[in-house]
This record gives C-alpha cells, sequence and structure tokens, in this order.
C-alpha cells in the first residue's frame, strides 16, 4: 500500500526564490563582486532555507504526527515522536 504524505506545494514558491538568489550568487562570484555582499546574499539564502525547513517540519506535525496520533499503535506516534527529536537534534 502507498502511503500518501502530506502537500508542501507551499514551500515551492520559496524555493524558487531561493533558487533564483543561489543565481544571482552564482553571478555575483562570477562578476567577483565585494565578498561582504556575496556573503550576505549566502546568509539571506540559508536563511531562506530555514524557513522551508521549518515549514515543513510545522506540516509534518500537522499532518503525519497528528494522523499517527489518532491510529490505533501507539507505537506510531512514538515513532514520529523520535523522528521530530531526531532532526531538531541536527537543526542548526
Amino acid at each position: 500500500m502507498h502511503q500518501l504524505f502530506p502537500d508542501h506545494k507551499g514551500q515551492l514558491s520559496r524555493l524558487n526564490k531561493i533558487e533564483g538568489q543561489i543565481k544571482g550568487i552564482r553571478k555575483m562570484i562570477e562578476e567577483r563582486r565585494y565578498c561582504i555582499d556575496i556573503v550576505q546574499q549566502v546568509k539571506a539564502v540559508t536563511a531562506a532555507l530555514k524557513q522551508v525547513q521549518l515549514g515543513l517540519l510545522e506540516t509534518h506535525i500537522h499532518h503525519c504526527v497528528k494522523d499517527a496520533a489518532t491510529a490505533d499503535d501507539s507505537r506510531l506516534l512514538d515513532d514520529k515522536i523520535t523522528e521530530i527529536v531526531q532532526v531538531i537534534g541536527r537543526m542548526d
């Protein structure tokens, strides 16, 4: 049986913007722009990716964890909680 996961389309516009920012950074490097200007753009991309990460985690909690909490098998919820703790532990 194929598991149906939540829709993450809301993150696509953010990812498209990030993709544009990365192309801009590449162009800045090719044009040999000022180092600090490039670093600031990299920081902006990093922050934008963090927002995507948090959005995905929020969706996971609202859908996957919520579904596990209402399932008959309590091990499913335990597994989801463990996943979240592990992911948070690896977040910068």
